[in-house]
């Protein structure tokens, strides 16, 4: 199993929409973890499982308290909420000052993320939502310990560019100023563009090229359907077939091919967390309807 972080350079690329649905449809345990510094959206968009909102102080804010003495990765549970869909989730800070409280802690988090795929007890994969990393974010300090680091991008030529430069620099910083295919180490670098379905093969064929052409070590590992129906359906905001969405079937494709490509690397499942994603995903979609 392992850590997935997913971060964009700059703007309002949909971050947490890709992480949520990613999530949702991932084909092993999964937990969403909030880690942007910013402070987290889930608790204002979505409901906990026993109806009501969820809890902001049971999160990222009470972990770190815990995190300062020492973390076994089992102890993450304790500071997880379901959503009512079922999805497991790890609140995120209510503003950017509480980031302040997680000084030092963000190697000590992703190590424990990491792990959390090894527990005897309760393993899962951890995606963590890390939102943007433009300038000196402390949250980059989890990236030495996924797996992968999915890059969420538009495809205006300005976000593209943008994607391209921050790809280089996480290389440098991640794989010790390597270029080319010797960066394809671990964690690998990918970028998953929010592109409309009708040229997203194309342009996703376009950005990878650029993104060899240019050395960075990282490369185009799909797309995520440009649909704000499906967006607003996965917040709760409005009713309709989720898993029918294109967002949702595009997520499926994402992960599929992460697995394919990829999974080999990971641990097999075990046959009880086989099954809890399809929960996951009917939950969110009966909360959206």
């Amino acid at each position: 199993m392992a850590l997935i972080a997913l971060a964009a350079d700059k703007g309002s690329p949909g971050v947490t929409t890709a992480a949520v649905a990613l999530a949702a449809v991932w084909p092993r345990r999964v937990l969403l973890a909030e880690t942007d510094p910013a402070g987290g959206d889930l608790v204002y968009r979505s409901a906990a499982a026993h109806g009501g909102p969820l809890n902001p102080n049971t999160g990222m804010l009470s972990i770190a308290a815990t995190a300062r003495r020492g973390l076994v990765p089992d102890q993450i549970w304790d500071h997880v909420q379901p959503l009512s869909g079922g999805l497991e989730v790890l609140v995120g800070l209510g503003n950017a000052e509480q980031a302040a409280g997680l000084a030092g802690l963000w190697p000590t988090l992703g190590h424990s993320f990491a792990a959390l795929a090894e527990s005897p007890h309760a393993a899962a994969d951890v995606i963590a939502d890390c939102g943007r990393i433009a300038g000196e974010t402390p949250v980059v300090d989890l990236f030495p310990h996924a797996s992968l680091v999915l890059l969420i991008s538009r495809t205006e030529p300005e976000a593209i560019a943008r994607v391209r430069d921050r790809a280089a620099a996480l290389g440098n910083r991640l794989h010790g100023g390597q270029r080319g295919v010797a960066t394809m180490g671990n964690p690998m670098i990918g970028v998953v563009l929010v592109a409309d379905t009708n040229n997203a093969a194309k342009i996703a064929g376009q950005v990878n090229d650029m993104l060899v052409h240019a050395q960075t070590g990282a490369r185009v590992v799909g797309t995520i359907a440009d649909d704000p129906a499906g967006a607003d359906q996965l917040a709760g905001r409005k009713r309709g077939r989720l898993d029918k969405s294109l967002l949702i079937r595009s997520a499926r494709k994402v992960t599929a091919d992460l697995y394919q490509q990829y999974g080999a690397a990971w641990s097999v499942p075990t046959q009880a967390q086989h099954g809890q994603p399809l929960g996951q995903m009917n939950g969110h979609a009966e909360a959206g309807r």
